[in-house]
């Protein structure tokens, strides 16, 4: 996992997680508690419940995100860029500063006259602004969006929002944000849902991760929470997020989002990782975070390496119970020695009521149960193995296999 320098601030697997606190100076923002168009009040909402509260990074927003109000264009967006700045000029408090933007010009302005980053919810679909960050060497989020200027975060298939991420590539300073939130009316919550769920498939590209759940509708509508109810929810996706492999958490309740972040962080599994192969020419060694056969596959993709290997990549432990000694006997001829199945193996549990050495469903015994150890290769050849004992043994495995989606 590649690490970012944001003007100082390290983002990545190596470092905390980070907190993005939101100003806007557009005054049609939904959000009032974030919306300022005097420097003077927006500086001191900053130092305040911004940096004072514990944001590693401002991001300012020159426009709404509100799909139903018109783009601005670049020249209307520069025209509120100077609130922005003297904005930032007026605040004591260290923060790296972000515009958030769609335009290469205002980047590159915005850039010039003290921001650190540039936040682009249209994904590089301006296909100057890689070079703008790059040759500010700035730190630049990317959204997940059409190849369209007036159209930010409006994928509307799951499956089309990681090749969305790549479009006009990456700089070395790129951070990805697969875009959560009403963009379009095609998108549903279901499919932010869906995008939570597959978040740790974002890592595939080996670059940070920054999240935008503040208050999101897809989570209200779980709990069935207004906007103004919904702080408990959003602290609660912020630490899975966290565990699943954010880095940067977005948010216009700095506090609170700060705490739910370390949550996650302190009890998010340790992945090994040596980084001495750098400098001494050993090999270094990065455990991925791969939980589904289709997050191997995104690694894979990357590496150029041949996808096949991601069907030996994940390992399912499930527990079997109700079995008979047909087909425990198919079972553990399937997995156990040199001529078994690779990727599977059986361990029959010993009960209380079995004597030592008897078979369960024995002579009218008990069913047995027994764990079964598997990657998605391992089952498929189990599966080809046993096939035809006993239908309801078929059936487990066939629902078995749907957990490695």
């Amino acid at each position: 996992m590649r690490n970012v320098d944001a003007a100082g601030l390290g983002i990545g697997d190596d470092h905390p997680p980070r907190i993005m606190g939101v100003l806007n100076v557009s005054t049609e923002s939904p959000y009032d508690p974030s919306v300022y168009d005097d420097p003077g009040e927006a500086a001191a909402y900053v130092d305040e419940e911004l940096i004072g509260e514990g944001a590693d990074i401002v991001d300012v927003g020159l426009e709404s995100a509100n799909k139903d109000l018109d783009v601005l264009s670049a020249e209307q967006e520069l025209a509120r860029l100077d609130t922005a700045v003297e904005t930032l000029e007026s605040t004591s408090g260290d923060a790296v500063w972000s515009i958030e933007t769609r335009y290469h010009e205002v980047a590159d302005e915005a850039l010039s006259r003290g921001f650190d980053m540039v936040n682009d919810v249209c994904g590089f679909a301006d296909p100057e602004m890689p070079r703008v960050c790059r040759e500010h060497d700035a730190a630049v989020s990317k959204m997940a969006s059409p190849p369209d200027l007036e159209r930010p975060g409006a994928i509307e298939e799951v499956e089309e929002i990681y090749e969305a991420l790549s479009m006009n590539g990456f700089t070395d300073k790129t951070i990805l944000d697969p875009a959560f939130g009403g963009w379009s009316e095609a998108k549903t919550h279901a499919d932010d849902r869906e995008t939570f769920r597959r978040l740790r498939e974002f890592r595939g590209y080996g670059r940070p991760l920054l999240v935008s759940i503040n208050r999101k509708s897809f989570l209200k509508t779980i709990a069935g929470r207004t906007t103004a109810e919904a702080l408990p929810v959003s602290l609660a996706a912020t630490s899975m997020a966290v565990e699943r492999g954010a880095h940067v958490i977005r948010t216009h309740d700095v506090a609170e989002t700060r705490d739910a972040a370390l949550v996650g962080a302190a009890f998010a599994r340790d992945r090994f990782r040596s980084d001495s192969g750098r400098e001494t020419g050993d090999v270094a060694v990065e455990e991925l975070d791969v939980t589904t056969v289709r997050e191997a596959e995104r690694h894979l993709d990357r590496l150029g390496a041949d996808r096949d290997a991601a069907g030996d990549a994940v390992v399912r432990t499930y527990e079997l119970d109700g079995l008979s000694e047909p087909m425990v006997g198919a079972l553990r001829a399937a997995t156990a020695g040199p001529e078994g199945v690779g990727g599977a193996s059986f361990a029959l549990a010993e009960t209380a009521e079995m004597a030592v050495g008897e078979s369960p469903a024995a002579d009218g015994g008990a069913p047995g149960a027994g764990l079964l150890v598997c990657t998605p290769a391992g089952l498929s050849a189990l599966r080809t193995a046993v096939s035809g004992v006993s239908v309801d043994l078929d059936a487990a495995l066939e629902g078995v296999g749907a957990g490695f989606e």
